[in-house]
Protein backbone atom coordinates (compact mmCIF):
# COMPACT_ATOMS: atom_id res chain seq x y z
CA UNK A 1 0.00 0.00 0.00
CA UNK A 2 2.80 2.35 0.90
CA UNK A 3 4.64 1.51 -2.36
CA UNK A 4 1.50 2.44 -4.30
CA UNK A 5 1.22 5.73 -2.39
CA UNK A 6 4.88 6.45 -3.01
CA UNK A 7 4.44 5.85 -6.73
CA UNK A 8 1.39 8.15 -6.82
CA UNK A 9 3.27 10.82 -4.88
CA UNK A 10 6.20 10.61 -7.27
CA UNK A 11 3.84 10.80 -10.24
CA UNK A 12 2.14 13.91 -8.81
CA UNK A 13 5.55 15.44 -8.11
CA UNK A 14 6.68 14.73 -11.66
CA UNK A 15 3.47 16.27 -13.02
CA UNK A 16 3.95 19.36 -10.89
CA UNK A 17 7.57 19.68 -11.93
CA UNK A 18 6.63 19.26 -15.58
CA UNK A 19 3.88 21.88 -15.26
CA UNK A 20 6.25 24.25 -13.46
CA UNK A 21 8.97 23.81 -16.09
CA UNK A 22 6.40 24.30 -18.87
CA UNK A 23 5.13 27.48 -17.17
CA UNK A 24 8.64 28.86 -16.75
CA UNK A 25 9.45 28.08 -20.39
CA UNK A 26 6.22 29.75 -21.51
CA UNK A 27 6.97 32.88 -19.48
CA UNK A 28 10.57 33.03 -20.75
CA UNK A 29 9.46 32.61 -24.36
CA UNK A 30 6.66 35.16 -23.90
CA UNK A 31 8.95 37.88 -22.55
CA UNK A 32 11.97 37.00 -24.71
CA UNK A 33 12.80 40.03 -26.89
CA UNK A 34 12.51 39.86 -30.66
CA UNK A 35 14.38 42.07 -33.11
CA UNK A 36 11.21 44.01 -33.93
CA UNK A 37 9.60 47.20 -32.69
CA UNK A 38 5.82 47.55 -32.84
CA UNK A 39 4.30 50.68 -34.36
CA UNK A 40 0.60 51.29 -33.70
CA UNK A 41 -1.97 54.13 -33.79
CA UNK A 42 -1.12 56.73 -31.15
CA UNK A 43 -3.13 59.76 -30.05
CA UNK A 44 -4.63 62.93 -31.49
CA UNK A 45 -3.36 65.75 -29.27
CA UNK A 46 -4.49 69.43 -29.18
CA UNK A 47 -1.65 71.57 -30.54
CA UNK A 48 -2.60 74.69 -28.58
CA UNK A 49 -1.29 73.27 -25.31
CA UNK A 50 2.27 73.31 -26.67
CA UNK A 51 2.28 76.94 -27.85
CA UNK A 52 3.19 79.94 -25.70
CA UNK A 53 2.52 83.49 -26.80
CA UNK A 54 0.89 86.59 -25.35
CA UNK A 55 -2.90 86.57 -25.83
CA UNK A 56 -2.95 83.01 -27.18
CA UNK A 57 -6.29 81.18 -27.26
CA UNK A 58 -6.42 77.42 -27.82
CA UNK A 59 -8.54 76.20 -30.70
CA UNK A 60 -9.15 72.79 -32.27
CA UNK A 61 -6.09 71.78 -34.30
CA UNK A 62 -4.71 68.34 -33.47
CA UNK A 63 -1.38 66.71 -34.19
CA UNK A 64 -1.44 62.91 -34.45
CA UNK A 65 1.16 60.48 -33.16
CA UNK A 66 2.32 56.96 -33.90
CA UNK A 67 3.03 54.82 -30.85
CA UNK A 68 6.33 52.89 -30.92
CA UNK A 69 7.40 50.37 -28.30
CA UNK A 70 10.26 51.79 -26.22
CA UNK A 71 12.29 48.62 -26.69
CA UNK A 72 12.18 45.57 -28.97
CA UNK A 73 8.88 43.71 -28.62
CA UNK A 74 8.69 40.49 -26.65
CA UNK A 75 7.57 37.30 -28.40
CA UNK A 76 4.13 37.77 -26.83
CA UNK A 77 3.86 41.39 -28.01
CA UNK A 78 5.04 40.38 -31.46
CA UNK A 79 2.43 37.62 -31.79
CA UNK A 80 -0.33 39.75 -30.24
CA UNK A 81 0.31 42.50 -32.81
CA UNK A 82 -1.06 40.20 -35.52
CA UNK A 83 -4.49 40.50 -33.89
CA UNK A 84 -4.42 44.30 -34.30
CA UNK A 85 -4.87 45.29 -37.96
CA UNK A 86 -2.93 48.58 -37.81
CA UNK A 87 0.01 47.38 -35.75
CA UNK A 88 3.20 47.07 -37.78
CA UNK A 89 6.31 45.05 -36.96
CA UNK A 90 9.41 47.04 -37.89
CA UNK A 91 12.91 45.46 -37.80
CA UNK A 92 15.18 47.32 -35.39
CA UNK A 93 17.73 47.90 -38.17
CA UNK A 94 15.07 49.61 -40.28
CA UNK A 95 13.73 51.74 -37.43
CA UNK A 96 17.00 52.73 -35.78
CA UNK A 97 19.19 52.80 -38.88
CA UNK A 98 22.16 51.42 -37.00
CA UNK A 99 21.77 53.85 -34.09
CA UNK A 100 21.12 53.08 -30.45
CA UNK A 101 17.61 53.74 -29.15
CA UNK A 102 18.86 56.82 -27.27
CA UNK A 103 20.48 58.19 -30.44
CA UNK A 104 17.25 57.51 -32.33
CA UNK A 105 15.22 59.43 -29.72
CA UNK A 106 17.71 62.29 -29.86
CA UNK A 107 17.37 62.33 -33.64
CA UNK A 108 13.57 62.58 -33.33
CA UNK A 109 13.96 65.49 -30.92
CA UNK A 110 16.15 67.36 -33.42
CA UNK A 111 13.61 66.74 -36.15
CA UNK A 112 10.88 68.11 -33.87
CA UNK A 113 12.95 71.20 -33.06
CA UNK A 114 13.47 71.95 -36.75
CA UNK A 115 9.78 71.38 -37.43
CA UNK A 116 8.82 73.88 -34.73
CA UNK A 117 11.27 76.51 -35.96
CA UNK A 118 10.04 76.21 -39.54
CA UNK A 119 6.41 76.38 -38.38
CA UNK A 120 6.93 79.56 -36.36
CA UNK A 121 8.94 81.20 -39.13
CA UNK A 122 6.48 80.48 -41.93
CA UNK A 123 3.40 81.32 -39.84
CA UNK A 124 4.88 84.71 -38.89
CA UNK A 125 5.88 85.36 -42.50
CA UNK A 126 2.40 84.43 -43.75
CA UNK A 127 0.74 86.57 -41.08
CA UNK A 128 2.88 89.58 -41.95
CA UNK A 129 4.59 89.66 -38.54
CA UNK A 130 8.20 90.61 -37.95
CA UNK A 131 10.36 87.53 -38.36
CA UNK A 132 13.95 86.44 -38.88
CA UNK A 133 15.53 83.10 -39.66
CA UNK A 134 19.16 82.65 -38.67
CA UNK A 135 20.98 79.74 -40.31
CA UNK A 136 23.35 78.09 -37.81
CA UNK A 137 24.47 75.11 -39.89
CA UNK A 138 23.22 71.55 -40.30
CA UNK A 139 22.81 68.90 -37.65
CA UNK A 140 24.53 65.62 -38.49
CA UNK A 141 21.78 62.99 -38.19
CA UNK A 142 23.68 60.03 -39.60
CA UNK A 143 27.10 59.36 -41.13
CA UNK A 144 26.78 56.95 -44.05
CA UNK A 145 28.81 53.76 -44.25
CA UNK A 146 30.91 54.93 -47.22
CA UNK A 147 31.75 58.35 -45.76
CA UNK A 148 35.37 59.09 -44.87
CA UNK A 149 33.98 61.06 -41.90
CA UNK A 150 32.43 57.87 -40.45
CA UNK A 151 34.53 57.79 -37.29
CA UNK A 152 35.08 61.53 -37.05
CA UNK A 153 31.63 63.16 -37.05
CA UNK A 154 29.08 62.43 -34.34
CA UNK A 155 25.29 62.60 -34.37
CA UNK A 156 24.34 66.08 -33.20
CA UNK A 157 27.44 67.84 -34.55
CA UNK A 158 26.62 71.08 -36.38
CA UNK A 159 28.49 71.47 -39.70
CA UNK A 160 29.33 75.15 -40.14
CA UNK A 161 31.39 75.26 -43.33
CA UNK A 162 33.89 73.58 -45.64
CA UNK A 163 37.38 74.59 -46.85
CA UNK A 164 37.03 77.95 -45.11
CA UNK A 165 33.66 78.71 -46.74
CA UNK A 166 30.81 79.62 -44.37
CA UNK A 167 27.35 78.72 -45.65
CA UNK A 168 24.04 80.54 -45.22
CA UNK A 169 21.70 77.68 -46.08
CA UNK A 170 21.68 73.92 -46.51
CA UNK A 171 21.19 74.35 -50.24
CA UNK A 172 24.32 76.54 -50.43
CA UNK A 173 26.37 73.90 -48.60
CA UNK A 174 25.11 71.03 -50.77
CA UNK A 175 25.66 73.06 -53.95
CA UNK A 176 29.27 73.74 -52.95
CA UNK A 177 30.00 70.09 -52.11
CA UNK A 178 28.39 68.82 -55.33
CA UNK A 179 30.79 70.94 -57.37
CA UNK A 180 33.77 69.09 -55.89
CA UNK A 181 35.26 66.03 -57.59
CA UNK A 182 34.91 62.56 -56.09
CA UNK A 183 38.03 61.80 -54.03
CA UNK A 184 38.94 65.46 -53.46
CA UNK A 185 40.06 66.25 -49.92
CA UNK A 186 37.78 68.56 -47.95
CA UNK A 187 38.10 70.08 -44.48
CA UNK A 188 34.85 70.82 -42.67
CA UNK A 189 34.35 72.97 -39.58
CA UNK A 190 32.03 71.58 -36.92
CA UNK A 191 30.52 72.80 -33.67
CA UNK A 192 30.34 70.03 -31.05
CA UNK A 193 28.66 71.39 -27.96
CA UNK A 194 30.46 74.73 -27.57
CA UNK A 195 33.75 73.57 -29.07
CA UNK A 196 34.71 74.20 -32.69
CA UNK A 197 36.50 71.33 -34.44
CA UNK A 198 37.92 70.64 -37.91
CA UNK A 199 37.94 67.30 -39.73
CA UNK A 200 39.48 66.38 -43.07
CA UNK A 201 38.12 63.67 -45.34
CA UNK A 202 37.24 63.00 -48.97
CA UNK A 203 34.32 63.81 -51.22
CA UNK A 204 32.33 60.64 -51.88
CA UNK A 205 29.36 59.61 -53.97
CA UNK A 206 26.40 60.11 -51.63
CA UNK A 207 24.14 57.10 -51.20
CA UNK A 208 20.67 57.76 -52.59
CA UNK A 209 21.64 60.67 -54.85
CA UNK A 210 24.94 59.42 -56.36
CA UNK A 211 26.13 63.03 -56.26
CA UNK A 212 29.34 64.34 -54.64
CA UNK A 213 29.13 65.11 -50.92
CA UNK A 214 30.52 64.15 -47.52
CA UNK A 215 28.00 61.35 -46.91
CA UNK A 216 25.80 62.53 -44.06
CA UNK A 217 22.09 62.63 -43.35
CA UNK A 218 21.25 66.08 -42.09
CA UNK A 219 18.58 68.42 -40.80
CA UNK A 220 18.88 72.19 -40.91
CA UNK A 221 19.84 73.94 -37.66
CA UNK A 222 18.13 77.33 -37.55
CA UNK A 223 17.07 79.89 -34.98
CA UNK A 224 13.84 81.83 -35.44
CA UNK A 225 12.81 85.12 -33.85
CA UNK A 226 9.38 86.71 -34.24
CA UNK A 227 7.50 89.69 -32.91
CA UNK A 228 5.29 88.95 -31.04
CA UNK A 229 7.35 86.13 -29.54
CA UNK A 230 6.00 82.62 -29.95
CA UNK A 231 7.51 79.36 -28.73
CA UNK A 232 6.54 75.70 -29.08
CA UNK A 233 7.44 72.90 -26.69
CA UNK A 234 5.95 69.49 -27.47
CA UNK A 235 7.63 67.69 -24.57
CA UNK A 236 8.29 64.02 -25.26
CA UNK A 237 6.74 64.02 -28.75
CA UNK A 238 9.43 63.73 -31.43
CA UNK A 239 9.76 63.79 -35.20
CA UNK A 240 8.96 66.39 -37.87
CA UNK A 241 5.42 65.32 -38.80
CA UNK A 242 3.51 67.94 -36.78
CA UNK A 243 4.92 70.80 -38.86
CA UNK A 244 1.72 71.64 -40.73
CA UNK A 245 -0.46 71.61 -37.61
CA UNK A 246 2.06 73.71 -35.65
CA UNK A 247 2.01 76.23 -38.51
CA UNK A 248 -1.80 76.44 -38.59
CA UNK A 249 -1.99 76.99 -34.81
CA UNK A 250 0.85 79.54 -34.88
CA UNK A 251 -0.83 81.40 -37.76
CA UNK A 252 -4.04 81.57 -35.72
CA UNK A 253 -2.11 83.05 -32.80
CA UNK A 254 -0.34 85.65 -34.96
CA UNK A 255 -3.54 86.70 -36.78
CA UNK A 256 -5.92 86.26 -33.80
CA UNK A 257 -8.27 84.26 -36.04
CA UNK A 258 -10.32 81.17 -35.27
CA UNK A 259 -9.88 79.12 -38.42
CA UNK A 260 -11.50 75.91 -37.15
CA UNK A 261 -14.70 77.57 -35.87
CA UNK A 262 -15.22 74.85 -33.27
CA UNK A 263 -14.58 71.94 -35.64
CA UNK A 264 -12.02 69.30 -34.71
CA UNK A 265 -9.24 69.43 -37.33
CA UNK A 266 -6.39 66.90 -37.43
CA UNK A 267 -3.58 66.41 -39.90
CA UNK A 268 0.03 65.61 -40.53
CA UNK A 269 2.98 66.63 -42.70
CA UNK A 270 6.33 68.34 -42.39
CA UNK A 271 6.63 72.05 -43.13
CA UNK A 272 9.47 73.83 -44.94
CA UNK A 273 10.47 77.51 -44.57
CA UNK A 274 8.65 78.09 -47.88
CA UNK A 275 5.36 76.50 -46.75
CA UNK A 276 5.77 73.20 -48.59
CA UNK A 277 4.09 70.25 -46.84
CA UNK A 278 6.20 67.08 -46.93
CA UNK A 279 5.57 63.35 -46.65
CA UNK A 280 5.69 61.51 -43.30
CA UNK A 281 5.58 57.90 -42.08
CA UNK A 282 2.75 55.92 -40.47
CA UNK A 283 -0.10 57.90 -41.99
CA UNK A 284 -2.48 54.91 -41.85
CA UNK A 285 -2.02 54.70 -38.07
CA UNK A 286 -2.53 58.46 -37.75
CA UNK A 287 -5.81 58.27 -39.66
CA UNK A 288 -7.01 55.59 -37.22
CA UNK A 289 -5.94 57.67 -34.19
CA UNK A 290 -7.57 60.86 -35.53
CA UNK A 291 -10.81 59.04 -36.31
CA UNK A 292 -10.92 57.57 -32.79
CA UNK A 293 -10.55 61.10 -31.41
CA UNK A 294 -13.56 62.25 -33.44
CA UNK A 295 -11.74 64.53 -35.90
CA UNK A 296 -13.88 65.80 -38.75
CA UNK A 297 -11.05 66.69 -41.12
CA UNK A 298 -7.64 65.11 -41.70
CA UNK A 299 -5.07 66.99 -43.78
CA UNK A 300 -2.79 64.56 -45.67
CA UNK A 301 0.27 65.49 -47.79
CA UNK A 302 0.20 64.81 -51.53
CA UNK A 303 4.01 65.04 -51.73
CA UNK A 304 5.30 62.33 -54.08
CA UNK A 305 9.01 63.18 -53.89
CA UNK A 306 10.12 59.70 -52.84
CA UNK A 307 7.06 57.53 -53.52
CA UNK A 308 4.71 56.56 -56.31
CA UNK A 309 1.50 58.59 -56.63
CA UNK A 310 -0.62 55.73 -55.35
CA UNK A 311 1.58 55.58 -52.23
CA UNK A 312 1.49 59.25 -51.21
CA UNK A 313 0.26 60.02 -47.70
CA UNK A 314 -3.02 61.24 -49.21
CA UNK A 315 -3.57 58.06 -51.21
CA UNK A 316 -2.80 55.81 -48.21
CA UNK A 317 -4.95 57.97 -45.91
CA UNK A 318 -7.91 57.73 -48.32
CA UNK A 319 -7.65 53.94 -48.49
CA UNK A 320 -7.36 53.68 -44.70
CA UNK A 321 -10.36 55.94 -44.11
CA UNK A 322 -12.44 53.81 -46.45
CA UNK A 323 -11.29 50.60 -44.74
CA UNK A 324 -12.24 51.78 -41.22
CA UNK A 325 -15.53 53.35 -42.44
CA UNK A 326 -14.81 56.71 -40.83
CA UNK A 327 -16.90 59.82 -41.47
CA UNK A 328 -13.72 61.91 -41.21
CA UNK A 329 -12.88 63.62 -44.49
CA UNK A 330 -9.37 63.26 -45.93
CA UNK A 331 -8.21 66.54 -47.47
CA UNK A 332 -5.16 66.68 -49.80
CA UNK A 333 -2.53 69.36 -49.14
CA UNK A 334 0.65 70.20 -50.99
CA UNK A 335 1.33 73.54 -49.29
CA UNK A 336 0.26 75.44 -46.20
CA UNK A 337 -1.98 77.58 -48.42
CA UNK A 338 -3.95 74.49 -49.44
CA UNK A 339 -4.90 73.85 -45.81
CA UNK A 340 -5.53 77.53 -45.07
CA UNK A 341 -7.74 78.00 -48.14
CA UNK A 342 -9.74 74.88 -47.32
CA UNK A 343 -10.47 76.17 -43.81
CA UNK A 344 -11.39 79.66 -45.01
CA UNK A 345 -13.65 78.24 -47.76
CA UNK A 346 -15.49 75.72 -45.58
CA UNK A 347 -15.60 77.45 -42.19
Amino acid sequence: MSNKNNKQSKKHLHNWLFALIALVLFIVIAVWPTDYYIESPGEAVPVGQFIKSAGKKPYNFYLVTVSVTSQPASVFQYLWSFTRPYDERVPSKELLGGQTSSQYNELQNWYMETSQQNAIYYAAKKAGKKHSLKYLGVYVMEVQKGSSFKHKLQIGDTVLGANGHQFHSTEEMMSYLRKQKIGTRVTISVLRGKEKKHFTGKIVKVKGTNKPGIGIQLVEHVEVKTKPKLTINAGEIGGPSAGLMFTLESYEVFTKQNLSKGHKIAGTGTISPTGKVGIIGGVDKKVVAASREGAEIFFAPTDSTSVKKNETNYAVAKRTAKRIHTKMKIVPVDTFDDALNYLKTHY
